[in-house]
This record gives structure tokens, sequence and C-alpha cells, in this order.
């Protein structure tokens, strides 16, 4: 007896090659189906899916509905907005690395909300500053203290969020903060090396402040190495801070780098572009000058 076609039901734990799907139901156990191997697809945590309920023998993902976006490390599907959490003291705050995660959720059509964490020890406002003038939601917070929490709360309603941040910057003691019942296990940071132990194995769908959070490891997991799946010509429009700027330049070729008559380069000399964003801007443009259109389409395929 097969009890086919749950509607939009929801992956919400992967682990083991086995799936857990929240149907109206409860939670269900499932597999995928060998098709999608064939199909060189695989089920990612927050899919929607259609399932079917076996008597005798394991349950299937039978369908993946389409999906708004995915990260392929880690597996997830379907994100609203991405809270990059940094701490201020060891590890300390890497620049570089935020703006490139920013940059990946513009391609993705992910909103990043960025903090930072444990501003009891030391402020981070300035910092926070830097984003909010970018255009994004910045602010400090304190997993100690509760400074910024409810903020943060708040900010979760409605959304489908993933919050990740390298080991120690405590993503996890902030989870906690927001649901003390979640009782996620946190890592201490190690002096010699500056950074935590790695204490989330896995990619999970928490039902957290009226919406739904992942939680996931931290960001050498994250998909911060795919900007190769860009152009240096679509680099620009991936710091939303520009974008007033960007049809002013003398040339339409304008990289935005070395060229006179950039709008880019006097909106940073006049200070309406920080310095920071465009030192990262800089960065991944050297990184993907040589980047060709073949290969990014086949990258993409």
């Amino acid at each position: 007896m097969t009890k086919s076609d749950y509607m939009a039901d929801r992956i919400i734990k992967g682990i083991g090659g086995f799936y857990y799907v929240q149907t109206a139901d409860g939670l269900i156990e499932c597999k995928a189906r060998g098709s999608f191997r064939q199909k060189k697809m695989k089920p990612y945590v927050g899919d929607y899916v259609k399932i079917s309920i076996h008597e005798n023998a394991e349950n299937t993902i039978d369908e993946i509905m389409d999906r708004k976006n995915v990260l392929i490390r880690p597996p997830v599907a379907n994100i609203d907005q991405l809270v990059i959490v940094s701490g201020m003291v060891t590890p300390a705050p890497n620049m570089f690395v935020i703006d490139k995660l920013c940059a990946v959720c513009e391609i993705k059509h992910i909103e990043p909300i960025i903090i930072f964490n444990k501003t009891d020890l030391k402020d981070g406002s300035h910092l926070a500053d830097i984003y909010t003038h970018a255009g994004f939601t910045s602010f400090c917070v304190s997993a100690k203290t509760g400074d910024g929490v409810e903020t943060l709360g708040k900010l979760l309603e409605g959304k489908t969020t993933v919050f990740t941040g390298n080991s120690g910057a405590g993503k996890s003691s902030l989870l906690n903060c927001l649901d003390a019942s979640l009782n996620l296990q946190t890592g201490e940071v190690s002096e010699k090396l500056g950074r935590g132990r790695h204490t989330t194995r896995m990619c999970e769908i928490f039902s957290l402040c009226g919406g739904e959070v992942v939680d996931t490891p931290g960001f050498s997991s994250l998909e911060i190495s795919k900007l190769h799946t860009l152009l240096k010509e679509d680099l620009p429009y991936c710091f939303r801070e520009f974008e007033p700027y960007l049809t002013q330049c003398t040339f339409t070729s304008c990289a935005h780098i070395k060229e006179k008559g950039c709008a880019i380069k006097s909106a940073l000399e006049a200070g309406d572009i920080e310095s920071s964003r465009y030192e990262s801007y800089c960065m991944l443009y050297e990184q993907l000058k040589d980047v060709k259109d073949w290969e990014v389409q086949n990258t993409i395929k």
C-alpha cells in the first residue's frame, strides 16, 4: 500500500542518505529515488518535495519542487537570508571573507545580515557602520549579555534564515540565546589556533522566532569559493553600494580599478563607498579577471 504526493512538504534534516520531511502528519523519514542520481540531482535541506509513503518499504522522495536558490556547500535550498556572525575577538573579523559571502548572497538572491558578536569584550560598532553604510542590515550583539539578541530575533520572523560564522564566533551561543531549548553544543576557542572547534556537523532546520533557521557548519564550509561562476564584468553588481555610480563612469568598459573618469573611485574618495569594501572588490576582481565565459557556463550546468 502506498500513499503518494504529499504536497509542499519540506526537508528539514538530511543525514547518512536519509531525509526527514516535515508533513501535516509529522516528520517522515525518506530516501531519495534512484532516478535523482541519473539526473545528477540531490535533495537538499530546505527543498519542498513530493513523497510517497510505502507500507512495506522505505518511504521515497519522488519529486523536488522548483527552487528559489541553492547553496552546494552546505547543501541548503530556498533561503531568504544569511546571518553572517563574526566575533570581535579570537577569531578576529575577516572583512574580505564577509564581503565575499555578501557577494555570493547577491548572486543567489539571498539577503545578508551582518552581525558582530562578543561586543561585551570589544566594540564592533565601527565595523557594523561599514555595512550599514553599504546598504545592509548590520549591528552588534553579545551572546553573553543579550545585547542585540531581541533585534536579531525579530529579523527571523517569517523567513528561512541560514546562520553561518567561523568557528568560535558564537553562532551556536546566539541561537541558544534566542531559544535555550535548542541546547546547541558550543565550542571553546583554541588559544593556540585562534579558532574554535566545529560543533555543527549537519544542516538542520529549526523553528525559531516565528521563522525557520538552518544551522550549518562554519565559514570554511560555506560556498565562498563559487565566485568563479561569475564574470568580472558582473562583479560590480555584487556590491550594492556601487549601483548608483555604474552608469556614470567615462568609459562603459570601466573595471573600476585604475581607469580615469571612474565614478566608483570618485565615490570612494568622497567617502560614499567604504574603503574596506572597495579593497575587497579589487581582490575579487583579481581572482576573476582571467575567468572566461565558457568556464562560467560549464560551471553552471
